[in-house]
């Protein structure tokens, strides 16, 4: 069997972000949703096509990876469905098979990058990260908005340079605004990002995570917009 090697990651490294883990194989799914989730990720998964095309097609995912030799549907036709429909999260492709056309088959379907097995759980964690922030228009590992910076490799949190004691939830919501800043984000969204759909799921507590939040960052720096949602600024 090919497997990843699992490294273990720092237990404050939080990424705030939700994936979508397609893998038949059992050992290595749950190889693989314990290496994301070490490194913060909340993660919700699927052994076969057919779910992963309603998963996909129905669920807030920032990314997804996705097995290509998959029972019931395979993972280019889910990934062509998806397209088709508009779906556009970014899509990282596993193969077990060296073969170039089917990497190549793989990009013009829409994947926006592909590892073949076996592969290093930090490689695969880097592209993820990478995806990530290309979709949301982030080319640096470090966020930043005014004083605040957010390094997405380490999983940390600075303002001026200190360190700001946050909570796994207030890293969260501030690592989801800060991919998105001048962006406006419904309660409900940041909700469907921050829990895996395994997770009790309550949009009330997100109000108390920004609210914690503001008392930890510069005023005015995540503002309310009436009956919408919440827009990280530059105070």
């Amino acid at each position: 069997m090919c497997a990843p090697v699992i490294a273990s990651a720092p237990p404050d490294t939080i990424n705030g972000m939700h994936i979508l883990l397609v893998e038949d194989e059992p050992v290595l799914r749950a190889q693989l949703r314990a290496g994301l989730e070490a490194a913060g990720y909340a993660v919700d998964e699927a052994d076969n096509g057919r779910d992963a095309h309603f998963l996909g097609d129905t669920g807030a995912f920032d990314a997804v990876i996705l097995d290509l030799g998959l029972p019931v549907l395979d993972g280019l036709t889910v990934l062509r469905r998806w397209r088709d429909a508009g779906r556009t999260m970014p899509v990282l492709i596993l193969t077990a098979r060296d073969n170039w056309s089917e990497k190549v088959a793989g990009i013009d379907a829409g994947a926006d990058d592909y590892l073949t097995k076996p592969f290093h759980m930090e490689e695969l964690l880097a592209r993820l990260r990478a995806l990530i922030r290309r979709a949301s228009g982030q080319a640096s590992p470090v966020l930043r908005c005014g004083d605040v910076t957010l390094d997405t490799r380490a999983g940390r949190a600075m303002l001026a340079g200190q360190a700001l004691a946050l909570t796994s939830h207030e890293y969260r919501v501030l690592a989801y605004l800060m991919h998105r800043p001048g962006v406006v984000v419904s309660r409900g969204e940041l909700t469907e990002h921050i829990y895996a759909q395994d997770f009790e799921r309550d949009s009330n507590t997100i109000e108390v995570f920004v609210a914690r939040l503001r008392k930890k960052l510069p005023a005015g720096m995540i503002e309310t917009v009436r009956g919408l949602g919440y827009r990280l600024v530059t105070p």
